[in-house]
């Protein structure tokens, strides 16, 4: 029983040694197989897409929100009270200076006229007797044959039948004033509207507003700009970051509601002295030509009480710094865009971005001339990561896998 004993725990040294033989060896060739290899390579930079920051002269034309009115909107009202007899006009159609309108029941106007008339001779006659009167008098006070009496009296009748006589004559041309107004006429060229009285009804003098012409060739177009903006574009012009000619040599192109732009440009002729305290805007105002046969024959190219979008030009802006849109990433802090400094490192740089420009992003501040921003490869790198930066390649930007589905939109 011993033997077995001593013989089994011999057994199982021997098997341990072995075991243990068995590892060293393998770690052996391990590590020789290890120290046979290459030293492991380092990962490649990551590679963006950069372009350099340039200065220049641009265009700065700011767009505003406005509504067209008519040149000039003239009220048709009559000048004597009395039954409309008849109107002339259609509605809503074009309306030339001296067209007739409405005529008002002229016969008792012509009545008053025509005994106005007679008043007038009748004082003429008057007038022609007390100076007859007067002409016989007076050689006779010098031969004694009257009395000085009957010559004051002859004199005093002469200067009545006078005074009566221009005030007939004033009557008679109150009286043709207000029978020739019983006529009612257009007063400019221009659109008619509708008419509020018609055949029979009775108007008041100076008080019944009878219908309404829009003179609409040429038209204006009102637009709010607001104080912001006026504060904004003074300190512009102070700095000499913008330029601009005399404020009423601006001009403005016209945008309609269905993105059509209007072929004419409009000029400033007025801006307003003061802003307006309800809604702390300048009011300012275009004048746009607007001839007739825009759409088709009599009709014109727009109407009064259109919303349109007026684009200002005339300003320039110096020294200008423009770059891609998708070169500008939104954060937590606002704009910002990756730049590669002198080392190839990305660093992170806030921007303020005030406009667009087209496809590209007008930048106020952050940036300087001559610095490389990224505008392909954002997602490989992160701020302070050292990245291979390459020009941008429009060309292949354009051609990218990502641009498949653009591409077979167009495609016949």
């Amino acid at each position: 029983m011993q033997s077995t004993f001593l013989w089994i725990t011999t057994s199982a040294t021997r098997i341990g040694s072995a075991v243990l033989n068995a590892g060293a060896g393998l770690a052996l060739i391990l590590l020789t197989a290890c120290g046979q290899q290459p030293p492991e390579q380092s990962m490649p930079l990551p590679q963006v897409q950069v372009i350099t920051v340039a200065a220049q002269t641009i265009e700065d034309e700011p767009e505003f929100i406005g509504q067209t009115e008519a040149f000039r909107p003239v009220e048709i009202r009559p000048q004597v009270s009395g039954i409309i007899k008849q109107v002339y006009f259609t509605e809503g159609r074009n309306a030339k200076k001296g067209d007739k309108l409405y005529l008002i029941d002229p016969v008792p106007f012509k009545a008053i006229y025509l005994s106005a008339k007679a008043r007038v001779a009748q004082m003429q006659a008057r007038l022609n007797q007390a100076k007859q009167d007067l002409a016989r008098v007076k050689p006779l006070l010098e031969k004694q044959a009257v009395s000085k009496k009957n010559v004051d009296d002859a004199e005093a009748e002469t200067l009545a039948a006078k005074a009566s006589l221009e005030a007939a004559q004033n009557d008679l041309i109150k009286a043709k004033f207000d029978l020739d107004n019983t006529l009612i006429i257009a007063p400019v060229n221009g659109r008619i509207g509708r008419s509020h009285f018609y055949e029979g009804r009775l108007v008041s003098a100076q008080e019944t507003l009878l219908t309404t012409i829009d003179q609409l060739d040429p038209m204006y177009v009102n637009v709010s700009v607001p104080e912001s903006y006026l504060l904004r574009r003074r300190r512009e012009l102070t700095e000499h970051k913008v330029e601009r000619p005399d404020i009423f040599q601006l001009r403005g192109v016209m945008t309609f509601t269905d993105g059509s732009v209007y072929p004419q440009e409009g000029v400033l002729d007025f801006a307003d002295v003061a802003l307006r305290p309800e809604t702390g805007t300048l009011q300012g105002r275009f004048k746009f030509p607007n001839p007739e046969g825009g759409m088709a024959p009599g009709q014109s190219y727009f109407y009064p009480g259109q919303f349109v979008r007026i684009r200002i030009k005339g300003y320039i802006r110096n020294n200008a710094v423009l770059i891609p849109q998708r070169a500008v990433q939104q954060g937590p802090n606002g704009s910002f865009v990756f730049v590669i400094d002198t080392a190839e490192h990305a660093q992170l740089r806030q921007v303020q971005a005030s406009a667009w420009r087209g496809k590209e992003w007008l930048i106020e501040s952050g940036l300087q001339p001559g610095e490389r921003i990224v505008v392909e490869g954002f997602y490989r790198i992160l701020p302070g990561s050292k990245v291979d930066a390459i020009p941008h390649q429009p060309e292949a930007t354009a051609a990218r896998p990502d641009s498949t589905e653009s591409t077979q939109q167009a495609a016949p």
